[in-house]
């Protein structure tokens, strides 16, 4: 029995063939190739999971951020000539420059005779253009004239003197009971028609004050005058009330 064996036999029986063995390894790499073939040909068979990663392609990477913008820097330029006056520069510059004037055209206007007055007019004299140049400011129209004031302060002496119509206070009882007696001071607005119609105590005795009011606004004075015009008048008022012995 131990004869049989390939390996322990000291003379081993062949048993394959060359053309077994050619046979048998084509049929197994058939069987390799249908076997590779298959999952190829019938996708269903393979897993979602692995078909979407073999299929999918990878996300790109972000872009990269966008660079900072650049900062220009505007350095001032130093200006000697502002609002038609030149002024001292701050610093010392390194460099200095030279300001030329650019040539101003030809006049129009001095256009003339020979020998005339430059500036003047075409076929006029040089008395013509000197008298208007000296009488006037170029031609330009003259200032508009100052508005009159409406008002004007006077003092209460001179105001006195317009004085033509005047009523005398009546002396309170009271003040005479306690023997007051004094100058009550008001400050008043005379109108143009010469009546009185603001009326402001200023001071004097209090008992008094009521009288002298009362009396003032019935006074009447003459219009005063500015350049013919009737004006009203700032002024004070000054009413004495004296206890007879």
């Amino acid at each position: 029995m131990f004869d049989d064996l390939v390996i322990s036999s000291a003379h081993p029986t062949k048993t394959h063939k060359p053309w077994a063995v050619a046979v048998s390894a084509i049929i197994q790499a058939c069987i390799v190739g249908v076997m590779i073939l298959i999952p190829l040909l019938v996708t269903e068979a393979l897993p979602k999971q692995m078909m979407a990663t073999w299929i999918a392609a990878p996300a790109p990477p972000p872009p990269p951020p966008p660079p900072a913008p650049a900062v220009k820097i505007v350095k001032p330029v130093a200006r000697l000539i502002q609002a038609g006056k030149l002024t001292a520069p701050t610093v010392i510059p390194k460099k200095v420059n030279i300001i030329k004037e650019e040539e101003m055209p030809p006049d129009v206007g001095a256009v003339g005779v020979v020998g005339g007055v430059p500036g003047g007019m075409p076929g006029g004299s040089a008395g013509g253009v000197l008298g208007g140049i000296i009488g006037g400011t170029g031609g330009g129209p003259p200032p508009p004239p100052k508005a009159a004031p409406s008002r004007i302060r006077v003092g209460g002496q001179v105001q006195q003197a317009s004085l033509v119509h005047q009523v005398l206070p009546q002396y309170p009882q009271i003040a005479k009971t306690a023997h007051i007696s004094g100058t009550v001071i008001l400050h008043a607005i005379i109108d143009k028609d010469g009546s009185v119609v603001e009326l402001q105590f200023v001071s004097g005795p209090p008992l008094l004050m009521r009288a002298a009011m009362d009396a003032v606004r019935q006074w009447r004075y003459r219009p005063t005058l500015l350049n013919g015009e009737p004006v009203q008048v700032d002024t004070t008022i000054s009413v004495v009330f004296s206890l007879g012995g």
